[in-house]
Order: structure tokens, then sequence, then C-alpha cells
């Protein structure tokens, strides 16, 4: 995996989206295929983690704050580990004995649907219960902000316009380690003109 961003343009123009999933653009060898959720993550967790880095995570407050039901251990850990919320952008409260109140998160992630978000706070939950004891500060720091990124990015099944894809692969090209998603998986495939043409055995 490359840690530089790519040059730009070297992704091309977008033509069409399948199944909700790949963005397929035509650059100057072939067909790029793009995993758009793949994608997005990388290009959300790099943001999160350049504003953290710099300490100015910016933070948007809920017009209506968000309530999520919650065991008495996720409660427990959130009593715990309050600081770390506060540290990337949560402004999260309790209420009554079995709910947290959302009243301001990261601007990156505003945008996520109501069911990812409430996902997002479970899932950071367990990540401090299992390992907010025994990892360093910034690991533990890296790991949240991983999963921030995996709830809070573009999703599959969601249909893009052709600017909405174009935006993707030029955000792309800007994004450090964009060949691989914060799981590992490619972001990315490049076929050449002639991989295409050994597909459609041309020129045998």
């Amino acid at each position: 995996m490359t840690s530089r961003a790519l040059a730009e343009g070297v992704l091309g123009r977008p033509i069409a989206q399948i199944g909700g999933i790949y963005v397929l653009a035509e650059n100057a060898k072939g067909l790029v295929i793009v995993d758009m959720h793949a994608a997005a993550e990388r290009i959300t967790y790099e943001r999160l983690k350049k504003q953290a880095d710099a300490q100015k995570l910016t933070v948007q407050p809920a017009l209506i704050p968000q309530v999520f039901r919650v065991s008495a251990l996720e409660l427990s850990t959130f009593e715990a580990f309050r600081e770390r919320f506060e540290a990337l952008g949560f402004d999260l409260s309790v209420v009554g004995s079995e709910a947290l109140a959302l009243r301001a998160m990261p601007s990156l992630l505003v945008e996520a649907p109501l069911p990812a978000t409430e996902a997002m706070i479970h899932h950071l939950l367990t990540d401090l219960r299992e390992f907010g004891e025994s990892s360093a500060l910034e690991e533990m720091r890296n790991r949240m902000l991983a999963t921030m990124a995996c709830h809070g990015s573009v999703r599959a099944n969601r249909t893009l316009t052709l600017p909405e894809m174009d935006r993707l692969l030029r955000d792309m090209e800007k994004t450090e380690r964009i060949d691989q998603c914060n799981h590992g998986r490619p972001t990315w495939r490049q076929l050449s003109l002639a991989d295409l043409d050994k597909l459609f055995l041309r020129g045998q």
C-alpha cells in the first residue's frame, strides 16, 4: 500500500455505478473500478485523523439530541471513558439509567443516517470496553477514528450522481493510503485495455 496520494486525474472520469457498490471510471489506461464505501471510509479516516492530530476536530451541534438506549455495561463504560468521546468531538450525556443523548458530533460524520450513528456509538463503547485499558492512548484513538470512519462514510446501496462520483474520485486522488480501506481491503482496481481485450479474446 502506498502512503502517498495519487496524481490528479489518474482515476479518470466516472461513467456508471453498479449495484450501489462500485463506481466505474474511464482513464488513460482503461477501466477503473472503485469500491465506494471502502474508498469513502479511507477518505473520512484520514480527514478525521488529520483534524485530531492538529487538535482541530470541527464539531456540529445536533438540532435535536439523538437518544440511544444502552445497556448498564455500556453506560459504565461511557462513564469510565467519557473524556475519550469528548476528545473526538462527541458531546454525549447520560439520560436516566438506560440511555445516552448525543448533542454534538464531528462535522465529517453528520450525514450518517441515524441507525449508522447509533451503531457507531455502540461499536465505540465495545472498543473501549475491550481495548481501552490495555491499548496506548494513540492506538486507542486511532481505533476509535477507524470505527467512526466506517460508520460515518457513504454506505453501499446508495445511488450517487455523476458529480458525486467525480467528487469521490477527486477526493481519492488527494488522500494518502487510498489504495486500501482501514480493514485492509482494496479500494480500487485498474483493468487495462489489454486486460479487457483478453476477456473478449481479442488479438488471439
